[in-house]
């Protein structure tokens, strides 16, 4: 095969990874990112490119989430405005700031989204345990919980793929957190002041660059606000989508984008959103988390080069 078709199929397949990642937990841009930069892109121009091609797969793996978004129209509208503020604010800066200041902070904002990754199955863990305790609180005052989903894990607690009726899309690591099918009335809160403004923050990081944003959405509502994880997984592909979706306005009215690389990630993160929404609770966590670092780390290593 001549390297023209090389590079498409290694820029379409990390597409494909990227749009299932970011639909089950987030993190897909340190797959295809890093993937642009291998094949010569500028750093500035693999990052408008890679944006722009993601927003397709992200809008896919919301709508594979729409059962879960059901009755989360006011959160959704509250939180989406921080996303949108944020996100356009973020991508703004990214044509403002020069070129060089964004080649400078990437192995630093990479190294930050490595971080996230690894620390996320402890992040679930304690999610789990704020969301149990709540639970047992609203017992305590005699509030119904609604039935409980019962879960397989996999690793150490079962084997991947194993049988579970948690909501598609959840990887098996951090579907055993989610405590609830039927939400209680305090989970309808849409966030105050300070969600709103943590949201818009995260919305900055993802319209400037937007590595492991999602992971970021998930800490950070799943402190916040009392519902289960599988809920707040949809709402923050739905608000991730927002970010990436205001952002690419601006970098296709503003700046160059690559269509042919942008294209070739947008075919391939609809298929992964898909994916992601439906077997991505049977792929092992541990598998995800080892791909993202491996593939990110090379990316730090070329950078620093």
């Amino acid at each position: 095969m001549s390297h023209g078709i090389v590079e498409a199929l290694a820029i379409f397949g990390a597409g494909v990874a990227a749009g299932t990642i970011n639909t089950v937990v987030g993190s897909g841009t340190l797959i295809t990112f890093p993937t642009l930069l291998a094949f010569g892109y500028p750093p500035v121009l693999a990052n408008v490119s890679n944006n722009v091609g993601l927003v397709p797969g992200v809008a896919s793996g919301a709508h594979g989430y729409r059962a879960e978004l059901a009755g989360q129209r006011r959160r959704v509208i509250r939180l989406g405005s921080a996303s949108v503020c944020g996100g356009l604010l973020g991508a703004v800066l990214l044509l403002v700031l020069p070129a060089g200041a964004f080649k400078a902070i990437v192995p630093a904002l990479i190294g930050i989204a490595l971080v996230m990754v690894v620390i996320q199955p402890r992040l679930a863990k304690r999610m789990a345990a704020r969301q149990r305790a709540r639970a047992g609180a609203a017992g305590a005052a005699g509030i119904p919980a609604g039935p409980a989903i019962p879960v397989t894990p996999a690793g150490p607690g079962g084997p991947a793929g194993a049988a579970s009726t948690a909501a598609p899309g959840i990887p098996a690591g951090m579907a055993g957190a989610m405590l609830t099918a039927d939400v209680p009335a305090a989970a309808s809160a849409v966030g105050g002041p300070v969600v709103w403004l943590l949201v818009f923050c995260s919305g900055v990081y993802g319209g400037y660059f937007g590595a492991a944003q999602g992971v970021l959405l998930i800490g950070l509502l799943g402190i916040a606000l009392n519902d289960s994880l599988q809920r707040i997984n949809a709402v923050k592909n739905v608000l991730a989508g927002m970010v990436n979706g205001v952002a690419a306005v601006v970098f296709i009215a503003l700046t160059h984008v690559d269509w042919a690389a942008a294209g070739l990630i947008a075919a391939g993160s609809v298929i992964g959103g898909q994916l992601g929404a439906r077997i991505g609770r049977r792929l092992p966590p541990w598998a995800l988390r080892a791909v993202i670092i491996c593939v990110g780390t090379a990316a730090l290593v070329k950078l620093l080069a």
